[in-house]
């Protein structure tokens, strides 16, 4: 289920299953007996559930009735006024055969898990008052707390904290995860995240056909290139990586080195001269050329038999650097762009966007953070994108160009917008240079024919299990090296092709 649903999608499938004959009560049902079974894993006797005046107050209510007919001592805290109880949740609460405690923060001092039930995926406001003090009780009363749908205080779709949230050990989510169950900082909040099947039919898919996805290789797995007894080096592809200086040849080597190992059939760095000698000395299965300027990296690279080029790791700031960067974009290779490639076109935005958008040739954009905020901040005011996810969608819209949005959460979206979100990331990819063998693994694999975006999505998520692969101590010189052992467990699993 690779599928993330926004909370309007997840309204809408709601919608459909009930408008084709599924009750609603029905779903509660299957929800709230869902969180009971997870609250019941938890090996506690006393259970606090805490619940509010929406749907979400209506599933906890279910989960408290099933609690306590399979014997929990269950006290149910209620936090607002209940006669705001509507539908579906009013009937649930009607169920309930205990008595319900207006909640306080003193409701959770003797409890030994806590499930919470207070907010829905849907809150778009900041937390306050009881709901707040509540919020923070449970923080603080020590138990473990199951959360429904998404913890309370988390926006549903952007992933933001409204003000306070809660920190559930596990979500109990329904259908399928929301995106912000993958984006930060939500996904800190959530735990480990299940989903239970409470009866809405997978063909409402159909009609929502969302696009969003968590990366994962079932994702890409369809264009990933397989070895092939039949193919030679030639017909793997040929990267140029475009070094800088003598002082900053390190990033343009770990990006050549990257798309060596995601399995390039050729890679060469194209050195200033004055960084020939050390490029070359360091560099073994990678070949170095001599190019200086744009003239002439624009005519080494007009080779189609050079099908892809990463550059701006290490590469300079400033108006070199774009030329450089223009005169690469005027050929038909694929092309990555990275660090000061980007940067060196923070008051440039237009140009950058116009050029990409007029050649036939694929273009993926790797920004970090700052850089990402240097280039499309100024696009935003007028659009108020609501998370990392809107913002990236709406960068690679205005670039024609697919952009990776770098972070433990990297989103990589399509100018069509499709996006997808990485959860496999760990921390000791925040290590210099992680980032300029990120690009040169996309490049790579965008050399062997591999979609763009697919390439890019693959890339990311090589990327965090190689890291995994190697675990702490992690620097970036390790990210090459773990990829034969990524590759090998992954082609196990997708089968290897022909030959």
């Amino acid at each position: 289920m690779l599928e993330l649903l926004t909370t309007e999608e997840m309204a809408e499938a709601d919608r459909l299953t009930v408008a084709g004959g599924t009750p609603g009560m029905t779903l509660m049902e299957n929800a709230g007996r869902a969180v009971a079974d997870a609250a019941a894993r938890l090996q506690a006797t006393r259970i606090a559930v805490v619940t509010g005046p929406g749907n979400n107050g209506g599933d906890g209510f279910v989960a408290a009735r099933h609690l306590a007919e399979r014997g929990y001592r269950v006290r149910l805290c209620f936090v607002g006024d209940r006669k705001r109880l509507k539908g579906d949740a009013a009937q649930a609460a009607d169920r309930w055969p205990g008595p319900v405690e207006e909640a306080s923060p003193g409701s959770l001092s003797d409890c030994e898990a806590i499930v919470d039930a207070l907010f829905g995926a849907g809150l778009d406001r900041d937390v306050g008052g009881l709901p707040r003090a509540m919020i923070d009780a449970m923080n603080a009363a020590g138990a473990p707390i199951v959360a429904v749908d998404l913890p309370s205080g988390i926006n549903g779709t952007s992933g933001s904290i409204m003000g306070a949230a809660v920190n559930a050990s596990r979500t109990v989510t329904f259908f399928r995860r929301k995106t912000g169950h993958l984006l930060l900082p939500g996904r800190l909040n959530c735990g480990a995240v299940e989903v239970a099947d409470i009866g809405i039919p997978e063909g409402v898919m159909d009609k929502i056909k969302p696009r969003a996805f968590a990366n994962a290789p079932a994702f890409w797995c369809a264009s990933f290139p397989r070895p092939d007894s039949r193919g030679h080096k030639y017909t793997r592809g040929h990267v140029v990586a475009v070094s800088g200086g003598a002082s900053t040849t390190g990033a343009a080597r770990l990006a050549a080195r990257g798309a060596l190992r995601a399995g390039a059939g050729l890679v060469t760095i194209a050195s200033p001269r004055e960084a020939l000698a050390i490029n070359a000395a360091e560099s073994l299965a990678v070949m170095v050329r001599p190019i200086d300027g744009p003239a002439e990296l624009g005519e080494f690279v007009s080779d189609r038999r050079r099908n892809a080029v990463v550059l701006g790791p290490g590469g300079g700031v400033g108006s070199a650097m774009r030329e450089q960067v223009l005169a690469t974009l005027a050929s038909a290779a694929s092309v990555v762009l990275d660090a000061d490639a980007l940067t060196s076109f923070a008051e440039h935005q237009d140009l950058l966007a116009g050029t990409i958008r007029k050649r036939p040739g694929p273009v993926v954009l790797t920004p970090h953070q700052g850089e990402f905020s240097r280039i499309f901040n100024d696009m935003f005011e007028d659009h108020n994108p609501n998370s990392k996810l809107d913002k990236t969608r709406l960068a690679a819209e205005f670039c024609g160009a697919i952009v990776v949005y770098k972070g433990a959460d990297t989103v990589v979206a399509a100018p069509d917008g499709r996006a997808t979100i990485a959860e496999n990331g760990p921390p000791s990819l925040a290590t210099a240079g992680s980032g300029d063998v990120l690009s040169g693994v996309i490049c790579g694999l965008m050399a062997q024919g591999m979609p763009a975006f697919e390439a890019a999505c693959a890339g990311v998520w090589l990327h965090g299990d190689a890291a995994s692969e190697f675990g702490p101590g992690l620097i970036a010189e390790d990210l090459p090296e773990m990829l034969p052992r990524v590759y090998r467990r992954l082609l196990a699993r997708l089968g290897r092709g022909p030959g």
